[in-house]
């Protein structure tokens, strides 16, 4: 199971989300010690570089201008409090410093104050990763020439339900963004949000679409849905906790090299719950105390969940991987 393939059926990947729960994790956990160190994370913050009347209508998102959320909206921020803004992360241990900003598509003036940023966050000696919207081929490459590192831009869910959830951009959309940043050489980010309402299939068919790309997302962000009031999705029933693990795990076995994020909603999880995740493959998480525009667990409790579960967080050099993998391949939030 540990092989990279890119030709995963939809009935393979149920199958493996149907079976026991013991046999599952073990399976995963299993794929996850071939490829990585099982008690390193790699550890990410991200800041909203823009925040708020974005055009898209995602059913989830606060930021979305078509929805009554009480949110305060600002312009994009300058460049000495983004600056800042990596120090401290980067003093609190972050390896990689994500930023996003509610646009459908960045305009080429916003865009080159985004590359100062980049540019600015690149010194501090931090991975950078940006999540901007839809990026041309030309955008795409300017951003690489800056020095991007990572690119955010998620599928959401599978393709049969995304027209639930979002109207104003289209599947396609994604996938040929996804194709300009990674013709530009830029590594993908790539994920989903789990709980919005979908079945397990849908949860099936959005890791098909991940694992069966060109190239696995280096980064896969895995998002349990944050109920805002005032967006669509609020009053959605709750996701199994179970089943957001068994999901976790079926990423970790389709995408051994990649590290899979546990991202917004965290705050919903016990302890007990994000041991799980881990235990089932999971190696990278958002830390800060809030992503984008939602709540995140306080630095001091994750910091006191890795030193009770025995985890440390990876250097901003070293990509986790054992030996073994050597010479292989290579926001909601980011």
């Amino acid at each position: 199971m540990s092989d990279i393939r890119h030709d995963w059926q939809v009935e393979e990947i149920l199958e493996l989300m149907g079976r026991p729960f013991n046999d599952l994790l073990f399976a995963a956990q299993s794929v996850h010690r071939a490829h990585f160190d099982p008690n390193a994370v790699q550890v990410s913050t991200l800041l909203s570089i823009k925040t708020g009347a974005c055009p898209e209508d995602c059913g989830y998102c606060p930021q979305s201008a078509h929805h009554d959320v009480a949110l305060e909206r600002e312009r994009l921020l300058p460049l000495d409090e983004v600056l800042e803004a990596a120090r401290n992360a980067r003093a609190h241990g972050a390896s990689r410093f994500c930023m996003g900003a509610a646009w459908r598509n960045p305009t080429d003036r916003n865009l080159e104050r985004v590359v100062e940023m980049v540019e600015g966050v690149k010194a501090l000696g931090l991975e950078t990763c940006m999540t901007l919207g839809m990026l041309t081929e030309a955008q795409a490459r300017r951003l690489r020439e800056a020095g991007l590192d990572y690119y955010n831009h998620n599928l959401d869910t599978s393709p049969e339900f995304y027209g639930q959830v979002i109207t104003t951009r289209t599947y396609q959309d994604r996938l040929d963004t996804l194709a300009h940043v990674r013709e530009a050489g830029i590594s993908v980010c790539c994920g989903g949000i789990l709980g919005m309402g979908e079945s397990r299939r849908d949860r099936a068919r959005l890791l098909q679409q991940l694992a069966n790309l060109p190239k696995h997302p280096e980064s896969v962000p895995i998002n349990n849905l944050v109920q805002v009031e005032g967006t669509p999705l609020a009053g959605t029933e709750a996701l199994d906790p179970f089943e957001f693990v068994r999901t976790i795990a079926c990423a970790r076995i389709l995408m051994p090299r990649s590290h899979v994020r546990l991202s917004a909603g965290r705050t919903q999880m016990n302890d007990e719950l994000q041991a799980l995740c881990f235990l089932a493959g999971a190696n990278s998480l958002f830390y800060g105390d809030k992503l984008l525009t939602t709540p995140n667990p306080a630095e001091n409790h994750d910091r006191a969940l890795f030193e009770r579960l025995g985890l440390h967080p990876l250097e901003a050099t070293d990509d986790g991987a054992s030996c073994e993998n050597c010479g292989g391949e290579d926001i909601h939030a980011a």
